[in-house]
């Protein structure tokens, strides 16, 4: 999830113009299309905000659901999208949208909303030219910050059992024997992923006083980080931490890797996060750990199904605390968005590489 650029299959298919247009897909505020146009006097930024929902919610990227075009706007929307060369979101912010756009033979970049738009991607199930053909960017790292301070709140939910605090507040409970809970400061944590996510999150559990150890495809030394392994490691870094956050995406490279032997090789009483994608934690085998006590506590944010099915023991499990995929979402979302646009607009125009291409052989 860091900054990769991958020239065999993006810049290299891209013919800039002088007369470039971009065009607005999804809901934005005003002031944010004014700040692409002041930045880019020469682009035409095409925006037309009665054919998009309204946003509910600062950073409702697919807006209320309760909006219908009429069949005049429904075609005026697509007549835009298919008059520009750059589009500012999926259409409908949907993998259909992504799909009926991709036919488009003026398309070459769209910006994407998501950290993790290569599920995206991938579920629009576009030929091989198309996704050689159009460049992919995601707005993986605008959502670093939110995301590491939800890990660390599950980190210390779990170290302070705020879960028994809660169910004691239920039923008007003063317990007779208080016991101790744990400090962060001087525990371990390993992190899956040191990508921005991932750093983030060993940032602030840094200044909690934490010991870092993670994991990354490319092993590599990292300024803070006290041992970096690739996968294989994993076993023995959990065999000694006291939590484990996951923030890698979604791939079949990651399916169910923190599975019953990762489990298995954790000291009991181990707080899991998963802020990454949740096909990467096998919910069986989480479900067993936590059971068995070796995991203490689960923060979940994302789950191999969602949304999370009604039947799922995780939703009634008394040490998880089931978020709805919503731990990313911040105020400054659009405006930092926006601002990451600006920059890659910049170089796109110059035929240089741009920041965050979705990877479109491992869609992430």
């Amino acid at each position: 999830m860091c900054s990769v650029f991958y020239p065999q299959f993006s810049m290299m298919n891209i013919m800039t113009t002088n007369n470039l247009t971009v065009a607005i897909a999804v809901p934005l505020e005003a002031e944010l299309v004014e700040a692409i146009r002041a930045a880019h006097p020469a682009v035409t930024v095409l925006y037309e905000p009665e054919l998009l929902p309204q946003e509910r919610f600062p950073a409702d990227h697919a807006g209320d659901p309760a909006f219908v075009r009429t069949p005049e706007q429904e075609a005026r929307y697509w007549e835009l999208l298919n008059s520009a060369e750059v589009l500012y979101g999926f259409p409908n912010e949907n993998p259909a949208g992504l799909a009926a756009i991709a036919s488009s033979q003026k398309l070459q970049w769209i910006q994407a909303m998501a950290a993790g738009a290569g599920g995206a991607v991938k579920a629009a199930n576009l030929p091989a030219a198309d996704l050689a053909r159009i460049t992919v960017t995601s707005s993986a790292g605008v959502h670093a910050l939110p995301l590491a301070e939800f890990a660390m709140m599950g980190v210390l939910n779990g170290f302070k059992r705020t879960a028994e605090l809660a169910a004691d507040q239920a039923v008007k409970n003063w317990p007779e024997l208080r016991t101790p809970t744990r400090l962060a400061s001087g525990s371990s944590v390993v992190i899956t992923g040191l990508g921005e996510i991932g750093m983030e999150t060993a940032r602030l559990a840094r200044a909690l006083g934490m010991k870092v150890n993670g994991t990354k495809r490319n092993v590599e030394p990292i300024d803070g980080i006290e041992q970096v392994t690739d996968t294989a490691g994993l076993p023995g870094l959990v065999s000694t931490a006291d939590v484990l956050i996951n923030t890698l995406p979604g791939t079949p490279y990651t399916e169910k890797m923190i599975n019953a032997e990762i489990f298995n090789a954790m000291k009991p009483g181990t707080v899991l996060v998963n802020v990454g994608r949740g096909t990467v934690v096998d919910e069986d085998a989480l479900l067993e750990a936590l059971n068995n006590g070796q995991v203490s506590y689960a923060c979940l944010d994302v789950f191999a199904v969602e949304p999370l099915p009604a039947t799922s023991p995780l939703w009634d499990h008394p040490r998880v605390m089931v978020s709805p995929h919503t731990s990313a979402l911040s105020a400054a979302e659009n405006r930092l968005i926006a601002e990451r646009f600006i920059k890659n607009l910049s170089s796109f125009q110059a035929g240089e590489p741009l920041l965050h291409i979705v990877d479109p052989v491992h869609f992430y």
